[in-house]
């Protein structure tokens, strides 16, 4: 098996591709010659719009991207996600329904994406790739206020495992990307609210990581990153988190 999956140049779908880390994506894969299209809520910004809160919406975006991309996906990245708080005394409702669109949007989303991609590959022979942005919160765990974040990110590497174990004789790889705090926007704010100094000192790097150090990651997964890889996971914390 060539150490490059895809075909030259290589089809992508990027999910929640519109800003931050996933713009650093397109960017790096489109560096590298790929084709690819993104994602984002809505439709517009070079990308298809889907709201992956909507248990339909992922499904849809996998037949939008194929049709966009002439009938072949050979990678799927798996990036978009939500960081949203609920307290542990919120009201059940409330708890509930925290847990359901964390779990919905940075979970479930991606399976059924993967889903699609499996059987895509499968259907077409010649295998592709997946890749799949969770977070050091899978290992080292998140805030009170994120117990939902940290859970569906394990899922998303539990997934990952379980995809490149159960497919890789079919040339279908799956890899993940845990990054730590990531220099976009959001975490930006984060690190403000928070007290950055104080975050700092817990990563012996003494930044966080650029998402443009995560989009070249991802994008080398994608598209050149050795076969025998498949069921990595890749920190990216500053050693904040070892293990």
């Amino acid at each position: 098996m060539s150490p490059v999956v895809a075909p030259s140049p290589a089809h992508v779908l990027v999910t929640g591709s519109t800003r931050g880390i996933g713009a650093a994506i397109v960017e790096a894969l489109a560096a590298r010659g790929a084709r690819v299209v993104g994602h984002g809520s809505r439709d517009g910004e070079g990308a298809l719009g889907a709201d992956l809160s909507d248990p339909a919406a992922a499904d849809g975006l996998w037949d939008r991207a194929l049709a966009a991309l002439d009938g072949r996906i050979d990678v799927l990245v798996n990036n978009a996600g939500i960081f949203e708080p609920v307290a542990v005394d919120a009201p059940l409702e409330a708890w509930q329904a925290g847990w359901g669109r964390t779990i919905q949007i940075n979970l479930q989303a991606s399976a059924d994406l993967c889903r699609r991609a499996v059987l895509h590959f499968r259907e077409r022979g010649g295998g592709g790739r997946i890749v799949n942005i969770a977070s050091r919160a899978a290992y080292r765990g998140d805030s009170p206020a994120h117990w939902h974040y940290a859970a569906s990110k394990a899922g998303m590497v539990g997934m990952t495992k379980s995809i490149a174990r159960g497919y890789a004789a079919e040339g279908i790889l799956a890899f993940a990307i845990c990054p730590g705090f990531t220099m976009t926007g959001m975490a930006g704010d984060y690190l403000a609210s928070r007290g950055g100094d104080k975050l700092l000192a817990d990563i012996p790097l003494g930044r966080v990581a650029t998402a443009e150090e995560v989009g070249g990651t991802a994008a080398w997964l994608a598209l050149e990153a050795p076969v025998s890889m498949t069921g990595a996971v890749i920190d990216i914390n500053g050693a904040s988190y070892v293990r």
